[in-house]
């Protein structure tokens, strides 16, 4: 199984800036798009250390930290005499950031696409309603900063989608709630993963900062039902956004796709 459609990767299976990233982070980078892409399908065993350091023409430490990376974020598992084998999909942390950043390197199965924007419909409505209840005044201070920014860059550029991930993290840091709040790298990259996908051939024809402007509104004057519907809503809107031809038909909430077609 694999979470890239494989046609779409090749392209993107060489890093840009090589020279920018430590060469273990290069090597991994390198397995880890062979195996999200499902070049390497779970069980696959990878080829030796030895030997794959001498055909990389490089230290054999470096591969080593390469693969120990990889099994860090359940891509692989190293096991005495049965070498390092691809581990199942149902392993791999799919929200570390290197691992959602290789996926969308190509061009993401469309399971990928709706089960992000389901996990961001568990968990952001009712966050922005628990940072109503509990936000700080410099939780709001740091979301209108970020809407500020988002509003000079738009989201057309990384400036501007930096700034929309700030957003969305200093939301769920206003919470309070630590089980919350170690979910913002994951909520986070997501975000901008889905944001820099859905413009990926053209720019974002529909500004998207009314919706932003109105969840924090809603936050800001500690009215939780509001900020409750503002982000659902803000989330509906971003599906609409996604160059989507047809979702699934298995949502279990139809209000998501309304005007989605």
């Amino acid at each position: 199984m694999s979470v890239t459609k494989p046609s779409k990767v090749a392209a993107a299976g060489a890093p840009k800036n090589r020279k920018e990233l430590r060469l273990h982070s290069s090597i991994a980078r390198d397995l880890g798009l062979r195996i999200v892409s499902g070049r390497y399908r779970p069980g696959h065993v990878l080829t030796g250390e030895i030997e794959a350091s001498g055909r990389l023409k490089v230290s054999r430490s470096a591969y080593r930290e390469a693969v120990r990376m990889l099994a860090a974020k359940g891509l692989v598992q190293s096991r005495t005499r049965t070498g390092t084998r691809v581990s199942s999909v149902e392993q791999w942390h799919l929200l570390d950031p290197d691992v959602l950043t290789w996926v969308f390197a190509g061009e993401p199965e469309l399971a990928v696409l709706q089960g992000l924007f389901e996990l961001r419909t568990i968990i952001e409505p009712e966050a922005a309603a628990i940072a109503a209840a509990r936000r700080s005044d410099r939780n709001v201070a740091v979301m209108r900063d970020a809407l500020e920014r988002m509003s000079l860059h738009t989201v057309n550029v990384e400036a501007g989608r930096i700034a929309d991930k700030e957003f969305h993290s200093e939301l769920l840091r206003a919470t309070r709630n630590p089980f919350i709040i170690s979910l913002t790298n994951g909520v986070a990259a997501a975000v901008h993963a889905l944001t820099e996908f859905k413009q990926r051939e053209k720019a974002l024809k529909r500004d998207p900062l009314p919706e932003h402007w109105r969840v924090l509104e809603a936050i800001e004057s500690k009215d939780t039902e509001r900020a409750r519907a503002s982000m659902t809503e803000l989330i509906r809107l971003a599906i609409t956004d996604m160059p989507v031809k047809r979702w699934p038909e298995n949502w279990t909430d139809s209000r998501l796709l309304r005007d989605s077609d």
